[in-house]
Parts: structure tokens; sequence; C-alpha cells
């Protein structure tokens, strides 16, 4: 499908020998939580790049291909720069991911991505599968909804232990209500919801994932969402996508300036 119509791109391109790494890598994150790339489209074993995609999408208009990697990679700025968006569309990347549910609660707001997630109505939820904050950050003072700052050591330990401490109890609790045949649904009120690490598929194309991306790496995102997302820029985007990620940081470089 895709072959046919980038094969001068395929042939102008070296595939870089990091992205075919990059399906089923394993990547760690917050304190047990990760990420996976399960699939690609192109997908890297083919020999076609996410760039040369974009090339031979955007080059259709007029029957054209690859015109060398040079005049490729201006072609990429240009679009990039001039807002064409559907050539980036082409690309699609599905991750399997782990995430707390407070960093799932903010990440499918973003409604342009396909998500499917652990249900807690089929399976018992494991007792060790909490998020626990290495700091607890302060409220911030002109943002209503961002932190700065942290809180002394002494007391931020006092509230680890308290937080332990009610994630342990709320877990027994849950087992008691399972052992007396209460629903799993129901059961799970129990727990320490927004600390609890759920188990799910995302697939989003490359134009909405970089908009993603730019939203939740952001200095005033939330913590816990930022670290995933950076982890899928820098491990995962960016060796798929070099050129593409290339003139997308040149734009927002521009547009900060």
């Amino acid at each position: 499908m895709v072959q046919g119509s980038v094969s001068g791109a395929k042939s102008e391109a070296i595939l870089s020998q990091s992205a075919q790494a990059l399906i089923g890598k394993h990547v760690s994150a917050l304190d047990r939580g990760w990420i996976e790339l399960i699939d690609a489209m192109p997908h890297p074993a083919s020999g076609v790049t996410a760039d040369n995609v974009v090339v031979a999408s955007a080059r259709v208009s007029f029957l054209g291909e690859s015109k060398g990697a040079e005049a490729d990679r201006k072609l990429i700025h240009y679009l990039m720069q001039h807002e064409h968006h559907t050539p980036f569309e082409h690309i699609v990347l599905t991750f399997r991911l782990k995430a707390p549910l407070v960093t799932w609660w903010q990440w499918v707001r973003h409604r342009t991505a396909s998500y499917n997630l652990m249900s807690g109505r089929y399976i018992e939820l494991p007792e060790d599968e909490y998020y626990i904050p290495t700091e607890w950050r302060l409220q911030a003072r002109r943002n209503k909804q961002g932190s700065e700052g942290a809180l002394d050591s002494e007391a931020a330990q006092r509230l680890t232990e308290r937080l332990l401490e009610h994630v342990e109890r709320g877990h027994q609790l849950y087992k008691e209500a399972l052992a007396q045949g209460v629903a799993r649904e129901q059961a799970r009120l129990f727990l320490a919801g927004f600390s609890v690490y759920y188990t799910g598929y995302v697939t989003q194309n490359l134009r909405n994932l970089l908009h993603f991306l730019r939203l939740r790496t952001a200095p005033d995102a939330q913590h816990e969402i930022r670290v995933y997302a950076r982890a899928i820029y820098e491990e995962f985007v960016k060796p798929f996508a070099p050129v593409i990620c290339e003139a997308w940081e040149a734009l927002h470089a521009e547009s900060s300036d």
C-alpha cells in the first residue's frame, strides 16, 4: 500500500538503525509505570521511514516522490512551518503503557487518540500497583491548576507515610468487599483511585501526537503526564521521525522567540 507510492523516497533514504529497534522498546516512567511502542505505520522493518511518507504524500499532488535528502528535508520544514498538516496524519503510532489514573485522567481529554484500558470490572486490581510520588509539590500562587516548589522533606515524609497507609487500608477494604461477594465494579470504590495504575493502548497519528506532546511537555503541564510525554518524544517519536522532529522543534523555537 505505502510501498509503491514511496519507492523513490525509499531508494534515497537510509533507514535509521535505531528506528528498527523501536518496536517493542520498553521505557520506565514514574515509580511503577512504563511505555512500550507496539506498532507503527510505516513499520520500521519496511524500509520506509516516517519522513519518506510525509514527502511522498505531500508530492502526490504532482505525482512526484523524493527529490533527494536535502530537498526532502526542506519540504518537511516548509510543510511544518506553513501548517500543511495532512501529510503528517499518514504516520500512526500505537503505544501500550502503564500509568496512574491521575495521568490517564488528563490523557484521555485528547480525543484525537484511540484508547483501550484495562477494566477493574473484569479483573481484580493488584495491591502493589499504586503511584507514590517522590516529592509533594506546593500549590502555585498564580496558577490555580499548577504547582511550584516542594514541601520540606520532613513534612513530605509524613505525607508519604499517610498515603501508603491510605493505599494499604483502601486495598484491604477492597479485598474484604470482594470476599463478601461485592461486584468488582463497586468494590473498587474503596481504592485510592487517582493513585491506581492502569494499563492501556493509545493509538494516534503523528500530527495529533505532536500537538499532544507540545501541550504535555510544556512547563505548566502536570509533572506526572509530562514525564510520559517527554519519554514518548525522546525515546520513540524523535528517533522514528528525525527530520519531522527537527522541523517541529525549529517551528516552536521560532514561536517562542
